[in-house]
């Protein structure tokens, strides 16, 4: 709401933060002569500054002191800071001089504001003091007192303001040290409390050393003190939790998108605190960064091996060897491959071979399935490993008929015939232990592979043997019917061969 988008232009920006940070020295100087007014005529009446012959100081010289202050201070104030900050008013990119000015621009600033309150009460003192000598030490702690509030909020406001122009330089690569946040503890509790307490102790000083006192007027004196203590303290307090919170609220949304799941760009937080609160920021972004390598990893290698197979290596330590499983495999081999690689060119064969492998991928997903390997121009998938399902035959068989469905109607031009089979079989990793992959082994797959060549005779059909559709569930049973046996290729009995019972006619 005070520093505008991310995005914002730098001169929109640089006009947004001049036109805060002249009203916060305005309004801080506001306060400050208030504080001293009620101290001077109320907190501390003696020895009073209502007198005759100080007219002249109190209605004259004093207003006419502060116009000129507030004038100088902001006008003075905003040449130093434009200069200072030239670079990012330009879109520039910021050099080691620029972060050092950039620095010490709001150093300098709130140096200013001191300055002119310690010529007020230089100034202040002298002309009271030659009135009367009694007044000046009264004057110089009101006037020291209300100057160090006024230089405590400039200074927090500063750092709020300045966030953007941070946020820049440690884009930029460089490191900025503009306080800590002990610094900022130590700041406020000095101004909220420290100073406070020690106007009521120079104030029992006074009342002690000096002339005697009323309990009424010491009462009234220590009440004034307390209510602009608690007030100063309070706002001061608020301008420290405001400036610290911030940060660690901008962490906390992070970390919200995160526990949600989210770790795109979108996530990182823009570094502007100055304190190892901005190193807070900075190392979440790092967290986020390893988060998001480590996500576009697990996605690689889950399209790579599957992402159940990454699934389960991720869970626990993979080991060679394997378990005894019932599974149905599909083996999908393409008719005429050597044809398509004389007649196209490399590129154009490649296009419509992954048309045609994302056409069975999204089928076998489809039904809970993994592809787990593509062989040249043909692809084994495995239903029941390494996640079981309860009927993993039937979930086989179903996906072979969207497969042959699909690739009619989306690869027209390339025809395959496709295997279903259904048993037991080896799963687990195969390879040695500097490299190995899942797969499964066992006589499923090849039977698989002898009725994809089977099927080849009619490619618009998937072939699945007998025992397959005897284990598959009622429902998708009940879609294919036997076609013929034959004895496939390696065997020596026949195999009777299933198709879906809608093709039959």
């Amino acid at each position: 709401m005070l520093l505008g988008r991310v995005d914002e232009g730098s001169r929109k920006q640089r006009v947004r933060i001049q036109l805060l940070m002249t009203s916060t020295i305005v309004l801080a100087h506001v306060i400050g002569i208030l504080i001293a007014i009620g101290l001077a005529t109320v907190g501390i009446p003696e020895p009073s500054f209502l007198r005759r012959d100080l007219v002249w100081v109190n209605f004259v010289a004093f207003p006419i002191y502060i116009v000129m202050a507030l004038v100088l201070g902001v006008l003075v104030g905003t040449i130093m800071t434009v200069k200072s900050l030239r670079w990012s008013i330009d879109e520039s990119t910021p050099t080691a001089v620029d972060v050092k000015r950039t620095v010490w621009a709001r150093r300098r600033l709130t140096a200013l504001q001191g300055l002119l309150w310690a010529g007020a009460a230089l100034m202040f003192g002298i002309w009271y003091g030659v009135i009367d000598s009694g007044l000046w030490p009264k004057l110089v702690l009101i006037v020291l007192m209300s100057g160090m509030v006024v230089i405590a909020i400039v200074n927090l406001f500063l750092d709020v303001l300045l966030r953007p122009v941070y946020a820049k330089i440690v884009q930029a690569g460089y490191k900025v040290r503009a306080g800590t946040v002990r610094s900022r503890a130590i700041n406020a509790w000095v101004i909220g409390t420290g100073i406070p307490l020690l106007g009521i102790f120079i104030l029992t000083l006074f009342a002690a050393v000096g002339e005697r006192v009323s309990v009424t007027s010491f009462f009234i004196s220590v009440t004034v003190l307390v209510t602009v203590a608690g007030a100063v303290g309070l706002l001061v307090m608020f301008l420290f939790s405001w400036d610290v919170t911030g940060p660690i609220q901008n962490v906390q949304s992070g970390m919200s998108k995160v526990r949600a799941g989210e770790v795109g760009p979108d996530v990182d937080l823009v570094v502007y605190d100055a304190s190892e609160l901005g190193e807070l920021q900075l190392g979440f972004n790092s967290m986020v960064a390893g988060l998001r390598e480590q996500e576009r990893m697990r996605d690689i290698f889950g399209r790579h091996v599957g992402r159940d197979v990454a699934a389960a290596a991720l869970r626990q330590d993979p080991e060679l060897g394997g378990a005894e499983r019932v599974v149905a495999v599909i083996f999908v081999d393409v008719i005429g491959s050597t044809a398509l690689a004389t007649q196209r060119t490399p590129t154009e064969v490649v296009a419509v071979l992954n048309r045609f492998f994302q056409v069975i991928v999204e089928a076998v997903e489809n039904h809970r399935g993994l592809v787990n390997k593509f062989e040249g121009d043909a692809v084994l998938a495995i239903f029941g490993a390494p996640i079981e399902l309860d009927d993993c035959a039937g979930s086989a068989l179903a996906a072979a008929r969207e497969i042959a469905d699909r690739l009619d109607a989306e690869v027209p031009e390339l025809k395959a015939g496709i295997g279903v089979s259904y048993g037991n079989v080896v799963a687990g990793n195969i390879g040695a232990i500097q490299r190995f992959e899942f797969t499964v082994i066992g006589d499923p797959v090849n039977e698989s592979a002898r009725l994809s060549e089977v099927a080849k005779e009619e490619p618009r059909l998937p072939f699945a043997s007998e025992r397959t559709v005897v284990a598959a569930g009622r429902k998708e049973a009940a879609r294919w019917c036997e076609r013929r046996a034959t004895v496939l290729r390696g065997r020596s009995e026949s195999t009777k061969i299933f198709t879906p019972s809608a093709s039959i006619a």
